[in-house]
């Protein structure tokens, strides 16, 4: 057995994976009740189930390019393979970023986990862009070479975010004002959801309603806003502001890789929103590039609705280990 894993800031997919491939059920642990990755290791393996002889783990944050350490983004956990290996007496811990795990996915899904958001035309060979709000903004690109499609990870979500409409400008300045550096995962994230929302409230306070405001001091912001669409114009607002942005960032990596092998939005949020993505903020963001629009018009994009997509790309990334 192969010990996988898809590890972010808000939870934990664990699987093991046999020598067939096969990838067994996953347990999904909150990342936020345990203090260290360790911790987590621990209590997924107990006393009785059956010690694994490696481990792969899809990891959100930045890794090493020897693929022995790992910083998750969004918690404070510093993961060591080697140390990892000798505490759990494993032969071999390889860490891989959570979106080598989605791009690597993205070559074994069926068609039936790919929800299409824009129609266009696959170049074969060509590279592929993936991207995908969710705790953080995820991103990574596949590119064909020798025969078989290679992953080529990327910290881009951290790039600065680069404003294009008047009303883009303002939410710049007001993030700004609060963090410093503006990155896109600093909008494209579920915390960027709710600054999307707050800094709509911060234009127009007699907007806001309040029962939306009471349900955001007992739960997720991000999901306030995504289940209250009907009911609320303003998270309708935001959610189009996030989608538009959305838009613009994806044809971004497409342009910059020239992905005529698609693009494909993974992640938790887009599910999540697909009715809104397909309502037009989207397209209309993708679409404005330029003299580069008729390029993009024929690019086609994908939403991933598996929700274990990570923990899947682990497991292929643990059998490329094998």
């Amino acid at each position: 057995m192969i010990l996988v894993g898809d590890i972010g800031g808000t939870k934990c997919l664990l699987a093991q994976r046999d020598d067939a491939g096969k990838l067994g059920d996953s347990t999904r642990l909150p990342s936020g009740a345990h203090a260290t990755f360790d911790s987590v290791l621990h209590e997924y393996l107990g006393e009785t189930r059956p010690r694994p002889r490696a481990a792969c783990f899809a990891v959100a944050g930045a890794v090493s390019p020897d693929g022995k350490r790992a910083r998750v983004t969004n918690l404070p956990w510093a993961i060591e393979a080697d140390e990892l290996a000798r505490g759990f007496g494993l032969e071999r811990v390889v860490l891989i970023n959570d979106f080598y795990a989605q791009a690597l996915a993205v070559l074994e899904l069926p068609e039936t986990a790919l929800a299409p958001l824009r129609e266009g035309s696959v170049t074969p060979g060509a590279a592929k862009a993936i991207l995908g709000a969710g705790t953080g903004l995820g991103q990574a690109f596949l590119v064909s070479a020798h025969g078989r499609y290679e992953v080529v990870p990327s910290e881009g979500g951290h790039t600065d975010f680069a404003p294009t409409t008047e009303r883009q400008v303002e939410l710049w300045r007001w993030l700004a004002a609060k963090f410093g550096h503006v990155s896109y995962e600093r909008v494209l994230s579920g915390a960027g959801l709710a600054s999307c929302y707050q800094f709509l409230v911060s234009r127009e306070p007699g907007r806001e309603l309040a029962t939306t405001r009471e349900r955001m001091k007992v739960d997720d912001p991000a999901a306030v806003v995504t289940r209250s669409l009907a009911e609320d114009p303003l998270c309708a607002e935001a959610l189009d502001l996030f989608c538009e942005i959305y838009g613009q960032e994806a044809s971004n990596l497409a342009l910059a890789v020239l992905a005529l092998g698609g693009v494909y939005l993974c992640g938790g949020i887009a599910p999540r929103i697909l009715a809104t993505l397909r309502a037009g903020a989207f397209s209309r963001g993708f679409l404005a590039k330029g003299r580069h629009r008729e390029l993009l018009a024929g690019v086609p994009v994908w939403v991933v609705t598996n929700t274990e997509s990570g923990l899947l790309g682990a497991s292929v990334a643990a059998g490329r280990m094998a």
